[in-house]
């Protein structure tokens, strides 16, 4: 199951990808992914006590001043994580970009842990995790070797992916310290959707006056297109419950086999225009893991920690 929800992630990518390119506007499409979700979410609310209760109590943390109201804004670094998602999977592929995230997700982590944006304890940054960045950093360029001569590859494409994986490492650190407060990950989930849906929709609308985008009609299919929400809202159930049995670090680790080794079967069985898949990309992708197991397994030693 842990390795399922690695491959459901991915799943989602290359599904907003191709309502992207059907629609012909990424940030709608993106837009259209975050509200099924949100929807689904909310309907799941009305039937479960939890929820509200979680909300409950992260009304009082803010008023109380246990928790600051701008981590509430941390489903916003969702939605611009979507966005980018929908706007670069077409031009680079699903495995490449999958590439790029986690290395920006491994290389921020150094910082957050570093200034306890999580909510816990400040952690020195071990020589463990360093090289571990710098494996998953360089996975990157070995990925990119064979494209960078190559006048359709978009390069820069591959920096948004970088930076998604920073937005999205940033945003699990914020929920993190949210979920400490709620005390249900539903809960922290509802805020995420409504938080990442409210800022699509408004760059929606600024790009709508700013640069006179249309709203373009929703294509009738195929019917897969339209899933990413729905897999949004499956991966947090499936995942709340699997980390309970497995583990943060085992989880962490099959996931993330599981999203490279499905992004890596969604580039060959259903790649976009952009996605080409080289002996340069599988070894990137080999290196990304590699880098991954390196900075997981350093959670299994205990390092001396700052005060907060």
């Amino acid at each position: 199951m842990a390795v399922l929800t690695g491959v459901m992630i991915a799943e989602q990518a290359r599904a907003n990808s191709e309502l992207s390119i059907r629609i012909g506007n990424s940030v709608e499409a993106a837009f259209v992914s975050f509200t099924s979700g949100l929807i689904i979410i909310a309907v799941i609310t009305l039937f479960n006590p939890t929820i509200k209760l979680g909300l409950k109590n992260l009304r009082t943390a803010v008023k109380s001043g246990q928790m600051g109201s701008w981590r509430l804004l941390a489903g916003a670094l969702g939605g611009a994580a979507i966005a980018i998602s929908t706007h670069v999977v077409p031009l680079i592929g699903v495995a490449l970009y999958s590439v790029a995230t986690i290395s920006g997700q491994t290389a921020v982590s150094l910082l957050v842990d570093r200034i306890g944006l999580a909510g816990g304890e400040r952690k020195l940054i071990s020589l463990r995790r360093v090289i571990a960045a710098l494996i998953t950093v360089l996975a990157v360029l070995v990925s990119v070797l064979d494209k960078i001569s190559i006048d359709k590859f978009q390069l820069f494409a591959v920096v948004l992916g970088l930076c998604a994986g920073v937005i999205i490492g940033i945003q699990r650190s914020l929920n993190g310290s949210i979920n400490v407060h709620s005390k249900a990950s539903y809960a922290t989930s509802l805020l995420n959707f409504i938080m990442g849906s409210t800022f699509l929709a408004l760059l929606t609308l600024a790009l709508l006056i700013l640069r006179g985008d249309a709203i373009n009609p929703l294509p009738s299919g195929p019917w897969w297109i339209y899933t990413g929400g729905v897999v949004g809202v499956i991966y947090i159930a499936m995942s709340s419950i699997v980390v309970q049995h497995l583990g943060v670090l085992t989880f962490v680790l099959f996931s993330v086999g599981g999203q490279l080794l499905g992004s890596l079967i969604f580039d060959i069985i259903a790649p976009t225009e952009g996605a080409h898949v080289t002996a340069y990309l599988i070894s990137g992708i080999v290196m990304t893991y590699i880098g991954v197991v390196v900075g997981g397994e350093s959670r299994l030693f205990k390092r001396n920690s700052l005060p907060r």
